[in-house]
């Protein structure tokens, strides 16, 4: 994939965005409307805690809302090239002080729709291995500030 502020998503995970969008830009934002609006009714709104959880609701609402627009404005769906070289939708083995490691390349929209550990391309190790290729020693400094070398021992598009 060239774009690299693109987010790979499956055709599951795209789908799954695509219908909580609906949901949240649909049904439940006349919910918490309507809940605000009954919580107007019932007059004074300093004191009136229905009312300021109910706004409190359509402010994150509204913010996954804009969330899910942008992600799904500028979404790669599908599989990479099977060319060895590690970006954002592969499968990946790299070897750790002699420990194989196998996870997906991704965005975390993936890791509720697949029982593989999945590692952000903007992780410190995602950062790392992106755009090299199998057989590449690279290293990275983790979040604890230990630094550590891997080999990149495969790439393969995450069939999902």
């Amino acid at each position: 994939m060239s774009d690299t502020s693109a987010t790979w998503l499956t055709q599951e995970a795209h789908d799954r965005l695509k219908a909580e969008l609906e949901h949240l830009s649909g049904p439940a934002r006349d919910e918490i409307v309507q809940r605000i609006a009954a919580a107007r009714d019932e007059g004074d709104l300093k004191e009136n805690g229905g009312y300021h959880a109910a706004r409190e609701e359509q402010a994150k609402n509204e913010a996954r809302i804009l969330e899910l627009t942008a992600k799904l404005r500028n979404v790669h769906i599908g599989t990479p090239p099977d060319d060895g070289m590690v970006e954002a939708g592969m499968l990946v083995t790299v070897d750790l002080a002699g420990d194989p490691m196998t996870f997906l390349l991704g965005s975390r929209e993936i890791a509720g729709t697949t029982d593989v550990d999945v590692y952000s391309p903007t992780s410190p190790l995602g950062a790392a291995i992106n755009g090299h290729s199998v057989g590449e020693t690279v290293s990275y400094v983790a979040p604890n500030g230990k630094e550590f070398t891997v080999v990149i021992k495969a790439a393969k598009p995450f069939e999902g």
